[in-house]
């Protein structure tokens, strides 16, 4: 038997009962033969908690002490987790971010990993110890500081450490039994994927999908780690990514034409207005959002008036960076020559995605169909060869969802899915 690499999200290791259960499964691949490494997140909601105690004792914490104060949480859930193991007759040892030999830049709060150096998790495998390795975290590469990846970023951190000690597979535990064809919360019909090709992964993923990090996937492929997306709560097989179609049984598993819709209304949109339409204007915008250190998602341009040679830019970027976006922008008012800005928070974002798209004339027109005899009004589209994304008012998103869902025949004919905890914030 090989090495396997396991995540437990928040959820799963909640509270005491959650984090022994997790270890008797731990414990369970151990004895099937598995060497076995295993990241954990945070307990529950405990990041969250946090990062509420730092605003209240400080507006604007610096990047290195808040990075110092949000790993805690994931520390505490992997020595209780060694314990849980140890009470269980196996030796495991937990390690931080550090320890592990997560090696990443300097970039607080939104940190990239660089390299992994395993050292140490090599020795405890080899001692015949199960690794806990603290995830979301690591130390940087020039100041030895602490780190981490943002959220999510225990995910990422599985993966890498997958690479870098070539595991068979990179189990990610979550309170659900796999990616869904939509979110189960706001879906209550969707439907299971059994497998899912890391292109299809990556577009969910970037459009809001919360089930797996888009890094994570980007990782995955790149050094093609299979992924197997499955439940802590339950026995059921989950969802693998991979490059390609794993076989269940004598059948192996075709892709669909559609995927899964995706949504998320974590975003705001920023309207530059009256820009003077000519060359290098656009490039000054997303210049002065670059150096701002802003990712922006979709961007669509109006056509010009005729009697003022003006036009309006659109983009969208997390509302988290919305206001360092409008700082920026204004600063910058006199070098790009923009009459005003527009600032709205209130939309959410409702993508299609599917490899077959491609090749299926009319999925296009029946999205859209979809959608109008929904009522729902869209105010931007982007596409690519694989997803169609439109922006519309966020208490719309739901609805959208739905519609779209059912319209695509994505709906599930057995049980409602499940969502075994968590608590969604």
């Amino acid at each position: 038997m090989g090495l396997v690499v396991q995540k437990y999200g928040g959820s799963s290791v909640a509270d005491a009962e959650g984090i022994k259960r997790v270890a008797k499964r731990i414990v369970e691949a151990k004895k099937n033969g598995h060497q076995v490494v295993v990241v954990v997140s945070a307990m529950g909601d405990t990041t969250d908690e946090l990062i509420d105690l730092a605003e209240q004792v400080s507006p604007m914490p610096s990047g290195r002490e808040f990075d110092m104060l949000l790993t805690a949480g994931e520390r505490i859930s992997m020595a209780l987790l060694a314990m849980a193991i140890k009470n269980l007759g196996h030796s495991a040892q937990s390690f931080t971010g550090s320890q592990a030999g997560v090696i990443t830049d300097s970039v607080h709060n939104k940190a990239r990993i660089i390299d992994v150096t395993p050292g140490r998790i090599r020795t405890a495998l080899d001692e015949g110890n199960i690794a806990i390795v603290a995830g979301f975290q690591g130390v940087s590469q020039d100041k030895k500081d602490i780190t981490t990846l943002g959220r999510g970023g225990s995910d990422t951190t599985a993966v890498a450490l997958a690479a870098a000690l070539d595991a068979e597979v990179c189990e990610i535990y979550t309170d659900v039994d796999g990616v869904f064809t939509a979110d189960p919360r706001v879906v209550k019909k969707a439907r299971k994927i059994d497998w899912i090709a890391f292109e299809d992964m990556l577009e969910l993923a970037a459009s809001g999908s919360k089930v797996l990090l888009h890094r994570c996937v980007e990782y995955a492929r790149r050094y093609n780690i299979p992924i197997h997306v499955r439940s802590s709560f339950s026995g059921h097989e989950g969802t693998w990514v991979s490059s390609a179609p794993i076989e269940q049984g004598d059948k192996p598993v075709e892709q669909a034409i559609i995927s899964g819709v995706a949504h998320d209304t974590s975003e705001a949109k920023v309207t530059v207005v009256g820009v003077p339409d000519k060359p290098g204007e656009a490039a000054a915008i997303f210049r002065t959002i670059s150096d701002a250190e802003i990712n922006i998602d979709m961007i669509v341009q109006n056509v010009s008036a005729a009697s003022t040679g003006l036009t309006d830019i659109s983009f969208t970027l997390p509302k988290a960076e919305g206001r360092k976006a409008i700082d920026a922008l204004e600063k910058n008012r006199a070098g790009i020559g923009f009459d005003s800005l527009r600032y709205d928070d209130q939309i959410g974002k409702i993508s299609l995605v599917g490899a077959g798209m491609k090749t299926n004339p009319g999925v296009t027109a029946d999205f859209f169909k979809a959608l109008a005899d929904a009522g729902v009004n869209i105010e931007l589209i982007s596409t690519s060869e694989i997803r169609i994304s439109v922006v519309t008012r966020a208490d719309d998103v739901n609805e959208a969802v739905r519609a779209v869902h059912s319209a695509f025949g994505l709906d599930s004919d057995s049980d409602e899915a499940v969502v075994y905890g968590g608590t969604g914030r």
